[in-house]
């Protein structure tokens, strides 16, 4: 059951890091005459939704106390 408090450990840090760290995003768009193509290109960064969040660290919560009471 070591297994199930990594994993909730695991999902605590990754629930967090959600929280601060943004996901970087690009797009092409544009077109193609022939040969040749005609595009642009931007990239923006956004944070995941607060709520995936804080599933994620509840879940994670749970995960390591079930991991903890089922070891004693």
């Amino acid at each position: 059951m070591k297994m199930l408090l990594f994993a909730g450990l695991l999902l605590v840090v990754l629930g967090i890091a959600s929280l601060v760290v943004p996901i970087p995003h690009t797009e092409t768009e544009g077109i193609k005459v022939g040969n040749t193509n005609f595009g642009v290109q931007t990239s923006h960064s956004e944070r995941v939704s607060p709520i995936i969040s804080i599933v994620l660290i509840a879940g994670g919560i749970a995960l390591s106390i079930a991991g903890t009471r089922s070891r004693n």
